[in-house]
């Protein structure tokens, strides 16, 4: 890369608008690209036990499958993909990383879903751990509620089967690309419009 194809500031604060003609030419093939890493980073999941029955990846195919299988939209079935996406980097608060990945791209109601859950999860384990698995219960008021129950009872719970179907990845690779084509959700919509 030649120092033409580059800004030139050193602060922030001094930039220039061909700066900003330099960055976006740069943004918009990166932005392009971002299916490819996320494909890529779910695919760190790949033998990833933990001690679990399957690996990471294989319970987010399961899940996806589940929800396939049961009609959802490509929405939902690509947040049921990447429910768990966040494992490798957010140990601690893995829902909000896949969350964030995904809210530029989905409804307030599976951005909702995915964030909290770990917690709706916990309904089926925590009290193994000396938690509270009603935890979920201080939500309960929320519009999506049942929509969440629901995902981790019928798709994110039963998606731990070493005898269960697991479509593979690239079955769901059109879904994922579609969904990242464009943001729904970001303060960067106006500006990535004049692509």
């Amino acid at each position: 890369m030649s120092n033409d194809d580059r800004a030139r500031f050193a602060n922030m604060a001094s930039s220039t608008a061909e700066d900003w003609l330099i960055i976006g030419s740069h943004m918009i093939p990166f932005a392009r690209a971002l299916p490819d890493r996320v494909l890529a980073h779910l695919q760190l999941l790949d033998g990833d036990f933990g001690g679990f029955p399957v690996d990471r990846l294989t319970h987010c195919l399961q899940t996806a499958t589940l929800a396939h299988r049961d009609g959802r939209d490509d929405e939902y079935v690509v947040c049921a993909l990447l429910h768990d996406i966040g494992d490798t980097l957010g140990s601690y608060n893995h829902a909000d990383i896949a969350a964030a990945i995904l809210k530029p791209f989905v409804s307030d109601e599976n951005f909702w879903m995915v964030e909290k859950h770990a917690i709706f999860q916990g309904y089926y384990f925590f009290q193994h751990l000396g938690m509270d698995p009603n935890m979920r219960d201080a939500f309960r008021s929320h519009p999506a509620f049942e929509r969440t129950e629901e995902f981790c009872r019928k798709y994110d719970s039963p998606a731990f089967d070493p005898k269960g179907e697991a479509l593979p990845l690239s079955f769901f690779e059109p879904k994922v690309r579609a969904l990242f084509a464009k943001p729904k959700n970001s303060m960067y919509r106006r500006a990535l419009a004049a692509e």
